[in-house]
């Protein structure tokens, strides 16, 4: 029975989240997920801005991340403090074990 560590990959989502944030332009019209914008409500969803706001942050330009959405910058910290967290615990990853 072989054992392998199990890869962190919550953090390289929120990684490459950060990353892909932080080297986009949020004046340019951009794919979305949204579901409830995919629906046809444009309008309103209490999500959408998020992501904008946070690469306002990023890129410095704090009024307009705050007039995208409010929740912009303690998304930020609670994302930054989750890529600590999962940084600090790389060690404590499970080990399991494989059949071969």
């Amino acid at each position: 029975m072989k054992y392998i560590k199990s890869f962190p990959l919550e953090l390289v989502f929120w990684l490459t989240a950060l990353l892909l944030l932080a080297t986009a332009n949020s004046h340019e019209h951009h794919f979305t997920l949204c579901p409830l914008d995919r629906l046809g409500f444009k309008d309103w969803c209490p999500g959408c801005g998020i992501g904008r706001s946070i690469s306002h942050i990023l890129h410095g330009r704090f009024t307009e991340s705050f007039s995208e959405h409010w929740f912009g910058f303690p998304a930020l910290l609670i994302i930054v403090y989750r890529i600590y967290t999962l940084i600090k615990n790389k060690r404590k990853f499970k080990i399991l074990p494989t059949n071969t």
